[in-house]
């Protein structure tokens, strides 16, 4: 359903969120250790989600990503999925064609379109900061 990479920048903004609430920075390889993320390609990620104001990054030796803890309690996974795959998630064919709608429906159309509006539905009601602290309580994972 989600890109690789979308994934990913899910997986890097509960962790980051997460290290923002405890009031700690979190620097590029210990994201991608604890996303299991190729480091390069983590860097990428954290790239478009800095340039999309979810996240921020600050050089120098007391460096790091981090979020604004305002900001965690409103940003959405909408917002990271918009920043990283754009809104097709909203729009695709559930089979994959490149036209599909309500006058020359797939055979999936009405079936994947009331599971594509719940899914809307959850990204945009759930926030990173819930997750986060979920996360911190050991109630979900982001590793196997």
């Amino acid at each position: 359903m989600f890109s690789k990479a979308c994934e990913y920048g899910i997986k890097a903004s509960i962790y980051i969120a997460e290290q923002s609430l405890a009031g700690r920075k979190a620097g590029l390889k210990e994201i991608s250790e604890a996303i299991e993320s190729p480091t390069a390609y983590t860097s990428k990620i954290l790239q478009q989600l800095c340039r999309n104001v979810i996240i921020n990054s600050d050089k120098g030796p007391t460096g790091g990503f981090s979020m604004d803890i305002q900001k965690i309690e409103k940003i959405k996974l909408s917002a990271i999925v918009f920043a990283i795959d754009g809104d097709s998630i909203y729009n695709g064919c559930g089979l994959g064609l490149k036209k599909c709608d309500e006058k020359k429906p797939c055979p999936v159309h009405d079936q994947f379109k009331l599971i594509r509006d719940e899914l809307k539905k959850m990204l945009e009601t759930t926030t990173v900061k819930t997750l986060a602290m979920n996360h911190e309580k050991k109630l979900t994972f982001l590793k196997r």
